[in-house]
């Protein structure tokens, strides 16, 4: 994060991060939020080699307040904090998030109240909702590494934005610490054979499953997947009769356009992959690790 100094203090923990968009004289516009257990930042994507997130604001949890404001704005899944005399109205892109985020936050003004907090406050600079010139403009996911890419990938290039934090962008939605703590307990690698949307093949791929992402092999001996697919913001189901697959142990993985069909080669794997794909892809229940750490 670009313009914040000391995030890392004692005490601080994180709960969730992800976009909404925040209302402001322009209009509606895209936010990175960052929840901790003190405070809420507020980002924008810089125009930088790395597309490292400028911080625009902080709002302390420490007497916030939050309300639903679809009405009052006349913009679907609304809600308006209030902290220290600033309100901020922001959107989510769905119900389930806009849910999500209020939840989390309540929770985290509840331990504001009780608990000391970290020991230093953050050092910010340039905190002013500056023009953003990403923010009009519409950027494309890029997936035709899915499609096209045979070469291993021999490093992550800087460019890319197969971070959390840029999948999140992206796909316009979130993650919590609880998700990370159940992505942590669901790995899994196997045989898989994949196909997509418009090929009529099956493909025979090596496929791992870890950190909310698929990632894809020739085999299990190679040490680069040939390409990855971040799986938030994805749904997971079992395809129709109408997609004419005929084929037993058969899941569909799509987010808007893109669509992929993936065949295991037992009930027993089949079962095993959709779990461990629903634990990535079905919205958690607000976060409870910070409520966990009860005195032994």
């Amino acid at each position: 994060l670009l313009g914040i100094d000391n995030l890392v203090v004692p005490g601080r923990e994180f709960i969730r991060l992800g976009c909404l968009s925040k209302l402001s004289g322009k209009g509606l516009q895209q936010r990175m939020f960052f929840l901790f257990n003190d405070v809420i930042l507020y980002t924008s994507r810089g125009m930088t080699p790395t597309n490292q997130f400028k911080v625009h604001g902080q709002l302390p949890l420490r007497g916030m307040t939050i309300r639903e404001s679809e009405e009052e704005w006349g913009v679907p899944h609304a809600f308006t904090l209030l902290a220290q005399g600033q309100s901020v109205v922001v959107a989510a892109s769905s119900l389930t998030e806009m849910e999500k985020w209020m939840g989390d936050i309540k929770m985290g003004i509840e331990i504001a109240k009780t608990s000391n907090g970290p020991s230093s406050e953050l050092l910010t600079s340039n905190l002013t909702d500056n023009k953003c010139p990403e923010d009009s403009l519409t950027e494309a996911e890029s997936e035709d590494d899915m499609a096209a890419s045979h070469t291993p990938l021999e490093k992550p290039t800087p460019h890319r934005g197969n971070t959390m934090v840029h999948v999140c962008w992206h796909r316009n939605t979130s993650v919590s610490m609880v998700d990370f703590s159940i992505a942590v307990e669901n790995q899994l690698s196997g045989n898989l054979l994949r196909k997509f949307k418009n090929s009529n093949g099956w493909q025979k791929l090596w496929v791992v499953f870890t950190n909310f992402s698929l990632f894809f092999y020739k085999s299990h001996q190679d040490d680069y997947p040939l390409a990855s697919l971040p799986l938030l913001g994805y749904s997971v189901t079992v395809p129709s009769d109408n997609e004419n697959i005929h084929k037993d142990y058969v899941f569909k993985l799509h987010f808007k356009s893109h669509v992929y069909y993936f065949r295991s080669e037992s009930e027993y794997a089949f079962e095993r992959w959709m779990e461990v794909i629903r634990s990535a892809t079905a919205p958690s229940s607000p976060s409870r690790v910070l409520n966990s750490k009860d005195p032994h």
